[in-house]
């Protein structure tokens, strides 16, 4: 087993696990110094694209930004979200996964839960290919997006998909959008460490789409704690691009290159 993935698991009940999205190396590259696992999400899909879900991404797409992403990162985990219709049956799973791998260098790949496909969990793990779960909301396979796990038997239910991931091999497990009760009863049944987004600090780690936390993407749901405002800086300093340019300020003499070294 990958080292980062042991050390990952062995945070279990220990200190919790952080992690953020990047789809950049300049990103990368800032959170590989605080974060224990970076996830190349398929977040990308709204975050960077536009799209209005995130069904639209590509094997392409992810391979591309995970190939700059793994220039900026040393010491994290790097997950690798697989696209939609990527991992329907064992084959296709593992042809995709063993691609993305192969052409990346990432460490792990992430599916979301669906019907019984923790049975594609285990075949993956048997060929030696490292596997993040992912319970509750599901954006690749749920339309509505909704708090799950209300009553004790949604709770059981929850709990029993969550087992199932675990018994398949996954190292650990996302849960999206679960009450306080379902996440700390999901955290305290499993030997696999629990991250978090929506799900409260019952988790055994938590993960938020880094442009949200930043302040850059404008989805900001209750779960979400913008921790800066960086659309307001950018623009700020967009504004006074733009001003000094108009007032002929830039460039002045002292950015004119005069024998300069291009880098």
């Amino acid at each position: 087993m990958n080292l980062k993935i042991k050390k990952i698991i062995s945070k279990k009940n220990k200190s919790k696990v952080v992690c953020l999205t990047a789809y950049s190396k300049n990103i990368a590259k800032i959170l590989d110094k605080y974060c224990d696992i970076i996830l190349v999400g398929d977040s990308m899909a709204n975050v960077l694209y536009g799209h209005k879900n995130t069904h639209e991404i590509s094997l392409v797409n992810i391979i591309q930004h995970t190939l700059s992403v793994k220039k900026g990162v040393k010491n994290s985990l790097l997950v690798v979200d697989m696209p939609k219709n990527t991992y329907n049956d064992n084959s296709k799973a593992f042809k995709n996964a063993k691609m993305v791998l192969k052409k990346t260098g990432c460490d792990a790949i992430k599916l979301e839960s669906h019907k019984d496909n923790y049975k594609i969990i285990k075949y993956l793990v048997s060929k030696k290919i490292p596997v993040m779960g992912h319970i509750g909301y599901t954006p690749q396979f749920k339309r509505k997006f909704k708090l799950e796990g209300k009553t004790r038997a949604a709770c059981n239910s929850l709990l029993k998909e969550a087992k199932l991931i675990e018994g398949a091999g996954a190292f650990s497990i996302v849960l999206e959008c679960l009450t306080p009760a379902a996440a700390k009863n999901i955290t305290n049944n499993l030997k696999i460490p629990t991250i978090g987004i929506g799900s409260s600090l019952f988790c055994d780690g938590q993960v938020l789409v880094t442009d949200d936390m930043l302040g850059l993407s404008g989805f900001y749901p209750k779960f979400v704690k913008k921790f800066v405002n960086l659309n307001r800086i950018i623009e700020k300093a967009i504004k006074k691009y733009t001003r000094d340019v108009k007032l002929k300020k830039f460039p002045s003499n002292k950015h004119n290159l005069n024998g300069h070294k291009h880098r």
